[in-house]
């Protein structure tokens, strides 16, 4: 394991860094490389964001207890990104980005709408990672007390950016050098946070906060599976893809599940103990104007700040450069004809723009992004059900060249997988609200006709229509499609 960490590193005496020239492209048999447990590194890099921290105060503003929360965390992470390593596989099986493999379900020009989908969670993703990173630099600066102000904020910007945009510029290589070395920086800072912050706990306070109903729980369940795995779906092939394929797809799938879930596993319990010991931390957490990770810094004695900015910034860095990578393929695979170079610096101008909109403008951040993650989560666990339950009918590697032909074997436009999103998305958002965002009141129009109490009832916030789009678009792929994907691998281009 050394070597192979000398080697991420580039220590190891490897070629040196270029702009990767792939895009969407098929890689060939002489660039796959590495080993399954390789995988580790971009998505532990990705995930171990302190972030991850804040997400207790979240989960506990569903009203349930640390157990019933425990229980919650455990399950949706663990139980998301197994999600991720599951269509993580099909990287290795088709050696090319996750939303063009997609293609094998809806048509190459069909799966434009699901690439769009990908990329505005992506650009989502990134756009909110940066401006948390702006906005934790100026609370640290603001305690050391040299000012946190504009000027801080925006020689932030410009860092923090070009960190994350020069990472989706140059590609897999110095993604997955800058992910190494994230996660061993990252690793060890984390756990001195925690070390230096176990006097905050009180479990005493913690084991009495009452338990939560059926229904809260489940709204805290898809909270925690939305803000975790199925953030990741789109993009869980995009890293497996120059592996060998006859790599082991058990060996993918742990990799990729142990790395992504390990860090927030820990995280999250221990945010979990700091929010449940203090009302006035989770108040912090949910309403400071620095964003989530702000509050965590006022805990921290004054000669760790730096040291926590570090970690801070350098977790929410790897999350955003994997999803500014993946967003720059999703925009290719819907279409634009550029360079994937190009496509990621694209990205980085509207990401940058919407930092500086949110640091310098935006009110109620954190409830206007809840509500973004929740409505494109529906979107984006319909394209799930879809993607997983055609994987799943699979048996053999998906066929290169159809993968970009019209009239290939995948065909064009195909209705049946396209028809089933909108009617998952459609069902699901009737069974969602968000409160906190004013432009998603219209959600939540199901309810009351099926039953659940409409907007104001015990299950408005339980967030159903997550759940409801995943495993509608599943079945529906497997009863309705099993036919195509057989015609599909006998080679047949009539569908």
């Amino acid at each position: 394991m050394s070597n192979e960490i000398s080697e991420l590193l580039g220590t190891g005496g490897g070629a040196a860094l270029r702009i990767e020239e792939n895009g969407i492209n098929i890689i060939g048999e002489t660039q796959r490389k590495g080993r399954p447990r390789e995988l580790f590194w971009p998505w532990f890099g990705a995930n171990v964001s302190v972030l991850g921290l804040g997400y207790g105060a979240y989960v506990f503003s569903f009203g349930i207890s640390f157990w019933q929360a425990i229980i919650v965390g455990v399950v949706g992470i663990i139980v998301s990104f197994v999600l991720c390593g599951f269509i993580a596989t099909a990287g290795k099986r088709g050696s090319a980005p996750t939303m063009i493999l997609s293609r094998a379900a809806f048509g190459i020009r069909g799966n434009r709408l699901p690439s769009f989908i990908s990329w505005l969670l992506c650009v989502g993703w990134e756009t909110a990672l940066m401006a948390i990173a702006v906005l934790a630099t100026s609370t640290v600066f603001t305690r050391l007390g040299w000012g946190g102000g504009t000027g801080v904020k925006v020689v932030a910007l410009i860092i923090i950016g070009a960190l994350i945009v020069g990472g989706g510029v140059m590609g897999f290589d110095l993604i997955m050098r800058m992910q190494a070395i994230i996660t061993v920086v990252t690793g060890m800072l984390t756990v001195f946070f925690i070390i230096l912050t176990l006097d905050h706990i009180k479990w005493h306070v913690v084991s009495h906060i009452a338990s939560g109903s059926s229904q809260s729980v489940i709204g805290a369940l898809v909270f925690v599976m939305t803000g975790f795995g199925l953030g990741w779906v789109n993009a869980a092939a995009d890293y497996s893809r120059y592996l060998p394929r006859n790599a082991s797809s058990k060996g993918v799938v742990w990799w990729t599940t142990f790395g992504s879930s390990v860090a927030p596993l820990i995280l999250l319990f221990f945010g979990l103990l700091l929010a449940g010991s203090s009302k006035t931390f989770t108040n912090d957490v949910n309403g400071s104007v620095y964003g989530p990770v702000g509050a965590l810094a006022t805990i921290l004695p004054t000669w760790f700040l730096v040291p926590f900015a570090i970690v801070a910034i350098l977790g929410l860095v790897g999350g955003a450069v994997l999803d500014i990578y993946s967003s720059g393929l999703s925009l290719l695979s819907a279409g634009l004809k550029i360079p994937r170079f190009a496509a990621a610096g694209v990205d980085g101008v509207i990401m940058v723009a919407g930092t500086i909109y949110i640091v310098f403008a935006a009110q109620n951040f954190l409830g206007q992004f809840e509500g973004f993650l929740i409505t494109v989560g529906v979107l984006i666990a319909a394209w799930c059900g879809v993607f997983l339950a055609d994987l799943l009918l699979r048996r053999k590697d998906y066929s290169d060249a159809d993968l970009f032909a019209t009239t290939g074997r995948y065909g064009d436009v195909r209705a049946m997988p396209i028809a089933t999103i909108i009617v998952s998305s459609f069902i699901g958002w009737g069974l969602v609200t968000n409160a906190a965002a004013s432009w998603l009141t219209w959600q939540g129009y199901l309810l009351k006709p099926f039953g659940l109490g409409g907007k104001s009832g015990a299950w408005a916030y339980a967030n159903l229509g997550v759940l409801a789009a995943l495993l509608l678009s599943f079945l529906a792929t497997l009863v309705f499609e099993r036919k195509s994907v057989v015609a599909q691998e006998q080679e047949l281009i009539t569908i």
